[in-house]
């Protein structure tokens, strides 16, 4: 064996901010304005969750509190962290501000369980693994983080923490997968997180995969040493610099375990400590030459012996151990089927999966009841109580991982399509009818396996067309469920095609029935994929990757899992068809060059290399220009060899130069996709590895949408042109949508100067939404929000409008900030404050006459604001301010629904009351759906019956509240006339004759209460008939039945009869009170007391 001594290599110190920022203000000059466009401004344009959670998403680690269990953190690979306290009932996300998306592992203090570290970027060498920026620490159960350090690491794959000392903390660093370097090695904090040391470095291009800690000595420590190296075109997924090493010394000094290891290349080593008898230890070895499988020592890892040829399917992905907390020959291992032994490894099987997804990463066992586990895969979170003989499915964790997203022609609302990360094509609406929103049964499966690019054909969304990975397509009939393979084949002689893992498949702009599909060659169909005919060579560079070099230097054809889980390299991975010019395809590969045609592939030419982008970057995205025919633009992205830049370009002759448009797109973030709209030719969007940028003038400036969105990786875009609506797919947190993004289209640095701009207004849809389908079927029912029902009006503000608190306490800031002394406002000035009403934009509503339909307030604060108006009139329900959340089954309080046609709408400030228009009107149209089977009455006459019973409604519902206003004021004046010595018998008779006149109007207005407590049916009162009429009509586009006009007409005439005796009762009760009061009465509700000085 060999021993090594491991000196300090680097110990990172982090500042605490406060100081960074301090040193700042005073080391530089004070920064220029701000620019109005900004991702400040812009936060009012937010994104919608759309989901779906139907398949969830991968899931890499968990931490669960030992003394709740129902309390779960779930770290995802690249969804964030997210944390349950009711056992997978709700779920909500901690880490989605961080610098980081992509989590490798995460480990709970001991001692003190809200405290949490996370691990970031994901701990395996997969295709699409993502990176991250160091460890954080949250100190409050997930509430807040802080970047710990360790930035350069990039992929953590393991945190374990001393439970004497819990500041003590071993991080077990991969380092960068597609580049030598960074921080790498084991690293050691003995102070929480803010200085840390690497006690264990083998080499620049090796990490440390997993650290283990003795459970009766945290000074014993066993690491697992990891060579790898990901490219686009390869993985080596071990070399001899894999391997496990022990400390005796808490990591002062380290020793290589050797004996009865293989003594071949080994590549990624997975290991448990079996915690029933700590002197056994397990290994999953990746190795050469079929020395791969299960190692075991029983003497704390001094020798070892090979137990098992078994190894998980790809280790790349897997190898990782879970022993069971109880019995020490039980161990469980992370596979694609999860497996395990009961025999101390000698014999593996598949644990029981019925009913589950498969690929599995992350296993927690309950200490306490072994049968009891919580288990993470691709497809999400699973629990089971019994072993996993049975599972429960979390199915409301929406972090599936999205490579592409399209959107189709669907009516009334598009539907959203996209292919994920082992989790099949899916395809579902975009919004619904219900109430609730979109829910997981609104989703369906177009094909299974890992899903890419689908398409639709604009002129029948029936027609669907989906892949799988490595080029599988098929065309998915939506009507009928049905699908058919149109794979293009090898013709008999023909060379094997290379398919990409993510092939592109375009719908040729030119012939909804034309389809191009590529792997290194492009293939063109004309009859919906029925027949294929090639219309290109091989467009690829042809590089031999075998002939490249990893480490430095080319590897052996039988290096550890050389080439296993990559695409063959050297094939088409972008497409795109000029809408203008017919047979003007581009083509990017996967080694950095675009092809370019001009006759519908005769003839093929390589486009220009873009400059300043290194050889053979993949060519991410190809996008001809919708509005010249000259113009393409072009995505660059150089992550997997380790360069983290993104390159954006633009080229205005076919691609014979081109002209970089990165401009200030964040230096560490690769670009992925590209789009422009269809509306503004300089209006461009482009999805990078933590989020959506969007410029105004063609690249000259980016800035951020962060409204709504987590930080997370967009891979994919595209642009519903009828709705405006940007739809994202992202990878690790499913689709959002940002719902009409026109206000872009308006928006520039000159534009912003404005005071106030009210933006134009996307025509509303008229229909009645459906009853919620959350109803009674507990929290853990997952839905996505609908966009608000109605129109909605974007406006923007530059100053905002703030109450006069607001404005003398951002003076007294900026006093205390320059040191200055705070004025103390007068108590006149501090009154008029208390008596000033909070500022708000109002919003009126007129149809085509001019009439004021509504009013509408909106938030006064600066910047860009969204509020939406739900198509009705004003309720016609008394006027509330209560506060109160209104019953469960209650009527809402709503008016009748406008009819279809044209409207406008003003925006105002009312500053302490006072209204003063500042922009509009702008017109919008309310458009009916017509949804409902059967015609009805025609729009006008039934919103001219409707506002007859709102007003009816209206009355009604004021005189039953003025009944119980008298009946509260007859209470008191009964108890009144017997505290009154001059009061006598008749004026108690007087107040009892009062009460049973009520009441004879009461029972005809609202019913018998004698009668209904008792279960006795009564005739309708005139407040049943009206609230009938309402909850009818107020939830129809059809207008009123006749029954219903027979009803208002009864309604309305007992009610006027019951008015007037109303009224009269009125009358006569003032004139009794003032008699209570001339008889000196204590005061009581309705009347003001009187009084002389003596």
């Amino acid at each position: 064996m060999r021993r090594i001594l491991v000196l300090t290599l680097a110990v990172l110190v982090l500042l605490p901010a406060a100081d960074v920022f301090a040193k700042k203000a005073k080391d530089e000059p004070a920064d220029e304005p701000k620019a109005l466009m900004s991702d400040t401004t812009l936060s009012g344009l937010e994104f919608r969750l759309i989901g779906p959670a139907y398949n969830s998403g991968r899931i890499v680690d968990f931490a669960v509190q030992p003394d709740k269990t129902q309390v779960i953190y779930a770290a995802t690979a690249s969804g964030g962290i997210w944390k349950t306290v009711n056992n997978g009932t709700t779920w909500a996300p901690i880490f989605d501000s961080e610098g980081s998306y992509s989590i490798g592992c995460l480990a709970m203090d001991p001692e003190n369980y809200n405290v949490i570290w996370a691990g970031t970027g994901e701990n395996n060498s997969q295709r699409s693994v993502a990176f991250g920026d160091g460890v954080y620490r949250s100190e409050d159960g997930g509430k807040s983080w802080t970047n710990m350090g360790l930035a350069d690491s990039e992929h953590i794959g393991d945190i374990v923490i001393d439970p004497r000392d819990t500041d003590v903390v071993y991080v077990a660093a991969q380092g960068p997968l597609w580049r030598s370097g960074g921080e790498r090695g084991l690293y050691k904090t003995t102070d929480g997180g803010a200085t840390w040391e690497r006690v264990l470095h083998v080499s620049d291009d090796t990490g440390i995969n997993e650290v283990h800690m003795d459970p009766r000595n945290p000074d014993v420590l066993y690491a697992s040493a990891y060579q790898r190296r990901r490219h686009v075109w390869t993985l080596v997924n071990g070399g001899p610099e894999s391997g496990i090493y022990k400390s005796t010394d808490a990591g002062a000094t380290w020793t290589e375990l050797e004996t009865g290891l293989p003594e071949v290349d080994m590549g990624k080593i997975g290991m448990a400590v079996s915690p029933a008898d700590p002197d056994v230890i397990y290994a999953v070895i990746e190795a050469q030459y079929d020395e791969d499988g299960i190692y075991k020592s029983t003497d704390r890892g001094a020798t070892w012996s090979k137990v098992s040829d078994y190894v998980s399917r790809s280790p790349q992905y897997y190898n990782e151990l879970i022993a069971d907390p109880q019995d020490v020959d039980t161990v469980y291992s992370m596979d694609t089927w999860l497996h395990g032994t009961v025999d101390g490894g000698e014999t593996w099987e598949m644990v029981g999966e019925d009913n589950k997804h498969v690929d599995n990463h992350a296993m927690w066992i309950n200490p306490a009841d072994t049968d009891h586990w919580v288990v993470g895969c691709d497809g999400g979170a699973y629990l089971s109580y019994d072993r996993g003989a049975t599972w429960k499915f979390i199915a409301n964790l929406p972090i599936t991982q999205f490579y592409r997203v399209s959107v189709d022609t669907s009516k009334p609302f598009y539907y959203v399509y996209g292919g994920t990360q082992d989790n099949n094509s899916l395809g579902g609406p975009h919004r619904t009818l219900d109430k609730s929103g979109i829910s997981n049964e609104d989703w369906f499966v177009t094909v299974g396996g890992d899903g890419y690019e689908t398409v639709v054909d604009p002129t029948n969304p029936d027609i669907v067309y989906s892949q799988w990975q490595y080029g599988g397509l098929v065309r998915y009939d939506r009507a009928s469920g049905e699908l058919i393979d149109i794979q293009p084949q090898e013709a008999p002689g023909e060379d094997a095609h290379r398919w990409n893992w993510d092939s592109p498949v375009i719908i040729s702009p030119h012939s909804p029935s034309r389809l191009y599909y590529a792997c290194q060659r492009i293939f063109r169909s004309d009859d919906h994929g029925d027949s294929w005919t090639a219309i290109s060579g091989d467009l690829s560079q042809a590089i031999d990757r075998d002939a490249l070099p990893v480490f430095g230097k080319i590897q052996s054809i039988d290096a550890v899992a050389k080439n296993i889980s990559t695409s063959h390299y050297g094939n088409i991975v972008a497409l795109s068809e000029s809408p203008l010019v017919e047979g003007l395809i581009y083509a990017g590969t996967d080694d950095g060059i675009i092809q370019v045609t001009e006759n519908g592939g005769d003839d093929w030419r390589v486009a220009t290399a873009a400059p300043g982008v290194p050889k053979e970057s993949y060519a991410f995205r190809v996008e001809a220009s919708l509005h010249d025919a000259d113009t393409v633009y072009a995505v660059f992205n150089n992550k997997k060899m380790g360069d983290f830049s993104p390159y954006v370009f633009v080229s205005r002759d076919r691609g014979s130069s081109w002209s970089s448009i990165t401009g200030d797109l964040p230096e560490r973030g690769p670009a992925y996709s590209l789009i422009q709209d269809h509306a503004k030719p300089e209006l461009l969007f482009v999805g990078t590895e933590f989020g959506v940028f969007v410029t105004v003038n063609e690249g000259a400036g980016w800035v951020q949408i962060k409204g709504g969105l987590p930080t997370i990786q967009i891979r994919d875009m595209d642009i519903h042109r009828t709705e405006n609506d940007l739809v994202l797919g992202t990878f690790g947190r499913g689709f959002y949508v940002l719902d009409d993004y026109t206000p872009l289209r308006q928006i520039t640095e000159q534009a912003l100067e404005q005071e106030a701009i009210l933006f134009p207004v996307r025509d509303a849809k008229r229909y009645i939404e459906k009853t919620s389908r959350i109803g009674s079927r507990g929290h853990d029912f997952y839905t996505a929000d609908n966009p608000p029902f109605g129109a909605t009006f974007t406006y923007y503000l530059k100053d905002g409008f703030e109450s006069l608190t607001d404005q003398r306490i951002e003076v007294e800031k900026e006093a205390m900030e320059g040191d200055e002394e705070v004025a103390i406002p007068s108590f006149d000035e501090l009154r008029t404050e208390d008596e000033e009403l909070d500022p708000a934009m109002v919003f009126t509503i007129r149809d085509t006459a001019g009439d004021v339909v509504r009013r509408v307030d909106g938030c006064a604060k600066k910047g860009i604001h969204r509020v939406t108006w739900d198509l009705r009139y004003p309720s016609a329900k008394p006027t509330d301010i209560s506060g109160k959340k209104p019953s469960r089954w209650g009527m809402p309080s709503i008016g009748p629904l406008v009819v279809p046609g044209t409207y406008s709408v003003s925006m105002a400030k009312k500053i302490d009351g006072v209204m003063t228009e500042i922009a509009g009107p702008v017109s919008f149209e309310v458009v009916d759906l017509a949804l409902a089977a059967l015609p009805g009455a025609p729009p006008a006459e039934a919103l001219a019956f409707e506002l007859q019973v709102a007003e009816l409604q209206r009355a009604v519902g004021g005189a039953v509240k003025v009944t119980k206003e008298i009946d509260d004021r007859l209470a008191h004046l009964r108890q009144a006339i017997l505290d009154t010595p001059d009061a006598n018998a008749d004026h108690l008779a007087k107040a009892r004759a009062f009460q049973a006149e009520l009441d004879d109007i009461e029972i005809a207005l609202v019913g018998d209460p004698s009668k209904s407590e008792r279960n006795v049916f009564t005739p309708p009162s005139v407040n049943d008939r009206v609230n009938r009429i309402v909850s009818g009509l107020w939830t129809t586009t059809q207008g009123p039945t006749n029954t219903q006009r027979d009803n208002y007409a009864w309604a309305g005439e007992a009610f006027t009869t019951e008015l007037g005796r109303l009224d009269a009762l009125v009358t006569e009760l003032e004139t009794f009170e003032a008699e209570l009061e001339t008889a000196g009465a204590p005061w009581t509700p309705g009347r003001v007391p009187t009084w002389q000085p003596e």
